[in-house]
């Protein structure tokens, strides 16, 4: 089984930063992408940022564009959300995912095989 397991998560005012780390063990498996995703209260799962692993080719969706920041350390099996001018709209819990088949869509949360708990991620006005 693969774990992945989220930190960072927090209360911060309006304009600051936060930073997510998730770090995946339990049985080796392929990564293709791995990703962030966030929910707020009564509100859909969406997209937030993803990595593809082999490449390290980013992807945001456009609200997080220029503000946060996703990476990986290959060696510690981890991948990182830098999240910089914080909005009060960013208010929510953020998901830790990875995919392990190729030809998936890095935006689309069906497409990812695991998923961490959850960190909860407060930005007071």
């Amino acid at each position: 089984q693969v774990q992945l397991v989220e930190s960072g998560g927090g209360l911060v005012q309006a304009g600051g930063s936060l930073r997510l780390s998730c770090a995946a063990s339990g049985r080796t498996f392929s990564r293709y992408y791995m990703g962030w995703f966030r929910q707020a209260p009564g509100k859909e799962r969406e997209f937030v940022a993803a990595i593809r692993w082999t490449s390290g080719y980013r992807y945001y969706t456009d609200s997080v564009k220029g503000r946060f920041f996703i990476s990986r350390d290959d060696a510690k099996i981890t991948v990182y959300l830098e999240m910089n001018s914080l909005k009060p709209e960013d208010t929510a819990v953020y998901y830790c995912a990875a995919s392990t088949v190729s030809g998936g869509n890095y935006y689309y949360a069906g497409d990812y095989d695991y998923w961490g708990q959850g960190t909860q991620v407060t930005v007071s006005s």
